[in-house]
């Protein structure tokens, strides 16, 4: 502990460092898994800076839940977004690459270098949707609120 009686530079970063990777291979994980597509790794690195840039400002001192959770809430619906952005940017809506003019003006920076969670696409790909509501109207409701339950509990673990 410092003087002012906020943690260190140091282990701040450490937390930040393992809330951070907590958080990426949970939200990429299970949004491979449902989506049963890759990710791209400039999006995934984009969202871990943000996650561990917000942990770090974060871990001076103790929050309470509702200020925990108002972050995390938002944090993880933007990480989605992120996610589902940069696949469809890659993939298509249909999982296949996307070719064209898009390629010429830069997307092929933010798609080159590897796909996060290939394995994990390609064992749910085969066969039916990983997400059997996907045709219910309901469905964006239902993720919605799978999204901000995760929000919440992440908020209530760190609380």
């Amino acid at each position: 502990m410092s003087r002012t009686g906020f943690p260190d530079t140091g282990i701040r970063a450490v937390r930040a460092a393992v809330f951070t990777a907590v958080c990426l291979v949970l939200s990429a994980g299970a949004h491979v898994l449902l989506s049963a597509g890759p990710l791209p790794y400039p999006p995934l690195l984009a969202v871990g800076a943000a996650v561990f840039a917000i942990a770090f400002a974060f871990a001076g001192r103790e929050r309470g839940f509702g200020a925990i959770a108002a972050l995390l809430v938002p944090l993880e619906l933007a990480a989605d977004t992120v996610f589902t952005t940069g696949q469809h940017a890659c993939y298509g809506q249909a999982g296949g690459p996307v070719a064209g003019p898009l390629r010429a003006v830069g997307l092929d920076l933010l798609c080159a270098g590897g796909d996060f969670g290939t394995p994990l696409a390609r064992m749910t790909a085969s066969g039916a949707s990983p997400l059997p509501v996907a045709a219910h109207p309901a469905a964006p409701w239902l993720l919605l609120a799978a999204h901000v339950a995760v929000g919440l509990a992440a908020a209530a673990w760190l609380h």
